[in-house]
């Protein structure tokens, strides 16, 4: 019985980490949005250790695509207050603690 407590007590102090982008704030269309989310992605992987690096692939990828004026802030423990085009802003986290914000200037 006591080894029950302890096990149930165990679980509970595990840090969930999410594995699948988590959208916290998007008004991009559901074409754009899937796009923004599997390239932030792509990007966060592959330069795990470099965040401004992937930020700058993001960036210059969402330029290309979408045309230019494209802002991206990648990292951990953030806090922002933006202006931007409408339909042009998505902020979600990925891996647990990174967040990813993307915006769109004119």
């Amino acid at each position: 019985m006591a080894d029950e407590g302890q096990g149930q007590e165990k679980e509970a102090d595990k840090k969930i980490v999410h594995v699948y982008p988590l959208v916290k704030h998007s008004d991009m269309n559901e074409e754009m949005r899937i796009e923004a989310i599997e390239l932030s992605m792509t990007a966060c992987e592959k330069y795990s250790t470099n965040y401004e690096q992937a930020a700058r692939v993001i960036k210059e990828t969402m330029d290309k695509k979408f045309g230019i004026y494209w802002h991206v802030v990648v990292g951990e423990g953030f806090g922002f207050e933006v202006t931007y085009e409408t339909k042009n802003i998505l902020y979600l986290f990925f891996a647990g603690n990174l967040a990813i914000l993307l915006w769109k200037c004119s």
